[in-house]
Order: C-alpha cells, then sequence, then structure tokens
C-alpha cells in the first residue's frame, strides 16, 4: 500500500461520518475536509449549518485517531472560523494567498494569512 512504502496518504472529503469510517477502513492516518460548501454558503444561515457539520466530522474523525487537515476556498474573510476548529492541524489555501500577492507580495500575503490563523486560535 502507499502507506506502508512511506507514503502520506490524505483523502479529500465531505465532512460526512460515513466518508470518515471509509477513510479509517483504508489505514489512512489523514484527511482533508472539504470547506467548500462552507465558503460557498450563500447566507449566514447556510455558512452556519456546513461550519457544524465541518465542526461536528473533526471531532469525530480525531476521536478514531485521524489527523484532520481541511482547505477549499477558504480566504480571508472566512478562514478564521475554520482555523478555531481545534481538531484540524493544517489549513490548505492557495489560490487567496496568490491573489493578494500579486497585489502585496508573497511574503505579505502569507504573514497576513498566518496572522489570521494564529489569532483565530488564541481566542
Amino acid at each position: 500500500t502507499l502507506s506502508s512504502a512511506g507514503v502520506l496518504v490524505s483523502p479529500f472529503i465531505d465532512p460526512d461520518k460515513q466518508q470518515i469510517e471509509a477513510v479509517k477502513a483504508t489505514g489512512a492516518t489523514m484527511l482533508e475536509l472539504h470547506t467548500g460548501c462552507y465558503a460557498d454558503a450563500q447566507n449566514e444561515s447556510e455558512q452556519l449549518k456546513e461550519y457544524e457539520r465541518l465542526v461536528e466530522a473533526a471531532a469525530y474523525a480525531h476521536d478514531l485517531g485521524i489527523q484532520v487537515n481541511a482547505g477549499h476556498g477558504l480566504h480571508y474573510h472566512n478562514v478564521e472560523a475554520i482555523a478555531k476548529i481545534p481538531q484540524i492541524v493544517e489549513l490548505n489555501i492557495g489560490h487567496s494567498i496568490i491573489a493578494r500577492a500579486v497585489m502585496s507580495g508573497l511574503d505579505r500575503a502569507v504573514r497576513d494569512m498566518k496572522n489570521l490563523m494564529r489569532a483565530a486560535r488564541s481566542c
């Protein structure tokens, strides 16, 4: 298997218990929760519903001993809530950082994102 060959495997899944259980069954030790529905929510109610799904999924996967990562559609205006989820170890963010870097430079864009994530974790 990939895992036995030393390759880190992190399936990209929706925040769904059945998908988390499938990850566990594969022997993968980490997963990435898809945050796209949260990021694309059209109103606060929908966003809150998707956020709650992510919180529950992160806790469930963590309780099963799976490292939880997350990403997709995250940007400077929506990352803080996701960064506050204590079970999430890593956030995968690319497009919004590069888009900002065009105007501010990559160093500043990365520093700004890191500051948002750190501030969220310190609350």
